[in-house]
């Protein structure tokens, strides 16, 4: 199972890495215990908006900006987890129709449908 505290805590620990910042400097500014901004690193602890407001303050960086990030990671490792379409036996599949009912025409974007079928 993929948690968010713990792709959270990865993206808050390589963005600290990446400035070359200590845990006991980060926690000072944000004014968090160094072991409870530890344990968020870890992914071992949930993180309150307020206190994941305070560290992206002591790092400089925009919580949008590191809820992005989380998002592209978790999108990744769902993607990892998936199952492959082929190891599904045909009666389980869902059925997808060539086109919605009402939709725009596959001819105003081919490329699209192109991707699709690739």
């Amino acid at each position: 199972m993929i948690l968010l505290r713990q792709l959270l805590g990865d993206v808050l620990r390589r963005l600290r890495v990446r400035q070359g910042r200590t845990l006991r400097e980060v926690s000072t500014l944000a004014r968090v215990s160094l072991g409870y901004l530890s344990e968020v690193e870890r992914g071992q602890k949930e993180a309150s908006s307020e206190l994941l407001a305070s560290i992206c303050g002591a790092l400089g960086v925009p919580l949008s900006q590191v809820l992005r990030e989380v998002s592209d990671q978790f999108a990744l490792a769902e993607l990892q987890a998936a199952p492959v379409l082929a190891d599904v036996p045909e009666h389980e599949r869902i059925a997808v129709p060539d086109s919605v009912p009402g939709s725009m025409s596959d001819s105003v974007f081919p490329e699209v449908k192109d991707m699709v079928a690739a």
